[in-house]
């Protein structure tokens, strides 16, 4: 039930504060200019209260964005154990707050996320660049992570203001691949590099697809080399998965454990100098625009052309939908077309 005062400041100015309860319900408090606003938000009120749905009280229409972002920050994040980009969720976020911080919640809008995603647009990268589409949608997934979480676990909220909110276009995704000549001289130049670890890591990115991180963080009991199995448990999207090596990359590792130390169990002990390492053997095989996470796109590439399905290159790299390996269809088409031209060769022979 409603309840509507009017109140008269020592200015001489008329408000009317509305107190909307309801059985079971926290009451719900708001002030107004107008009797006739009071009137209609009190309607509003009861009627959502009614159908279950949630208001705002006065306590939460006052809390600022930066106060989510505090709590989503220590309360959260932390407990996503497999968030490997936590570091820069945060700076993510800390932008969101310097741009909304001292807003309520309840005051903004989706035009306001709109107009900071629009910011987005007109800021340069560390390389003097716009950001592309894909890292901007990364920023309206981290404040949109926040609001979700303050709408359906926090209850602060009915509605975030980033779900109304257009992403920006993304490109289909980098596919640099190594040539049979450029791997060659890659791995020759890995060879003969004075760090250590090099080579190894490098044949297990071409030959698995793992990622980088993945692979400098391998310990010995993850790897099954009779069955050339390599488990992985903490990956990017927190879901372990399985890969098979290949016997020229078991037989790498064999040679590499004969001279591990029996109380470290790491796979690698030289991570500090890793990436020195990696750009004078690009270098020293005259490889260019190349990166050693274009070793993943490479081994797929090789995958997809020596018949592996879409679906076994999700499987492998470890990825949750299709979408993400479907830059490479057109080498999977180009294996398919060579095996229906076997079939209707023995079957229907050079008709």
């Amino acid at each position: 039930m409603a309840n509507i005062q009017k109140r008269v400041g020592k200015t001489g100015k008329t408000t009317y504060r509305v107190q909307v309860r309801v059985k079971g319900k926290t009451p719900r408090t708001k002030s107004f200019n107008r009797l006739t606003d009071a009137k209609a938000w009190a309607r509003d009120v009861e009627t959502d209260l009614g159908r279950g749905r949630h208001v705002p009280t006065t306590e939460e229409r006052r809390r600022t964005f930066a106060q989510l972002s505090k709590k989503y920050l220590a309360e959260v994040l932390p407990k996503k154990i497999h968030n490997k980009d936590q570091r820069n969720f945060e700076t993510r976020l800390g932008w969101w707050k310097e741009q909304l911080g001292d807003r309520y919640l309840a005051d903004i809008s989706s035009a306001d996320i709109a107009d900071c995603r629009d910011q987005l647009e007109q800021t340069l990268n560390r390389y003097g660049k716009p950001l592309s589409g894909a890292t901007i949608n990364r920023y309206l997934a981290a404040v949109g992570a926040a609001f979700k979480h303050a709408v359906k676990e926090w209850h602060w909220l009915e509605l975030s203001p980033v779900a109304n909110v257009s992403r920006r276009g993304e490109s289909k995704g980098r596919t640099r691949f190594l040539s049979d000549e450029e791997r060659n001289k890659l791995l020759e130049a890995c060879k003969a590099s004075p760090h250590p670890e090099l080579h190894l890591a490098t044949v297990l990115a071409l030959t698995s697809g793992m990622r980088k991180g993945e692979i400098l963080s391998l310990h010995w009991p993850q790897i099954d080399l009779q069955r050339r199995l390599v488990l992985l448990t903490d990956t990017k999207n927190g879901t372990a998965r399985t890969v098979p090596l290949p016997q020229f990359t078991v037989n790498l590792l064999e040679e590499h454990g004969k001279v591990r130390q029996l109380d470290d169990d790491r796979l690698f002990t030289h991570k500090a100098d890793f990436d020195l390492a990696w750009r004078k053997a690009l270098a020293a095989a005259g490889i260019e625009n190349y990166r050693f996470h274009d070793n993943r796109h490479s081994a797929a590439s090789y995958l997809a052309m020596n018949g592996a399905t879409l679906t076994e290159l999700a499987q492998i790299l470890g990825h949750k939908t299709l979408a993400m390996v479907a830059r490479y269809s057109h080498l999977t088409e180009q294996h398919q077309q060579a095996v229906v031209d076997r079939m209707a060769a023995k079957v229907f022979g050079d008709e």
